[in-house]
């Protein structure tokens, strides 16, 4: 076997690899939200667990409904903002090859993110439908609800952290 069998074996993903994730997430994510604006009404729940209820939601605002009461302004603001995060991505992806976490938080956010776009350019919100929640004595503690777009963008979020973590130990580990 050759020495250069193994640096040729931890050759990261291409660039393209990851813009195919994203692709991945942002097909997953509107087939899930077109399923879900099919089959339950709006403002429906249907519960799934004593943690979880599927529900259809229609968000016009951003994460946690902020802005949601707005006149309609916030729906370009959100477009243009996840638009131009994507391109700041896609420039990213295309130029960093060497960190196949790097490429892999960078896709699920972009996936995400397109998702999101997608649901604001077409219908003015963003359909949500994950409800967890949380049952005490006092009553029930929801978290907002989100959909695969929003787990896709947290997921990949962590994933940036995590390399960069990874990263500044190596920058911290070299010598000089």
């Amino acid at each position: 076997m050759s020495e250069t069998a193994p640096a040729a074996q931890r050759r990261p993903p291409p660039s393209w690899a990851w813009l195919l994730l994203a692709l991945a997430v942002l097909a997953l994510d509107q087939f899930s939200k077109w399923l879900v604006a099919r089959e339950l009404p709006l403002d429906a729940s249907i519960p799934v667990t004593g943690f979880f209820n599927l529900v259809h939601i229609e968000n016009p605002g951003a994460a946690f409904s902020f802005l949601a009461g707005q006149a309609g302004w916030q729906r370009w603001l959100f477009t243009a903002l996840g638009l131009g995060a994507s391109l700041l991505i896609v420039a990213v992806l295309l130029r960093r090859r060497r960190r196949p976490l790097l490429g892999l938080a960078l896709g699920l956010i972009l996936g995400g993110a397109l998702g999101n776009v997608a649901d604001r350019l077409l219908w003015g919100h963003v359909t949500d439908f994950l409800d967890f929640y949380l049952r005490t004595a006092s009553g029930a503690w929801h978290w907002p609800a989100f959909n695969l777009a929003d787990s896709a963008i947290f997921l990949g979020a962590v994933a940036l952290l995590i390399d960069e973590q990874r990263e500044a130990r190596r920058r911290a580990s070299r010598p000089g």
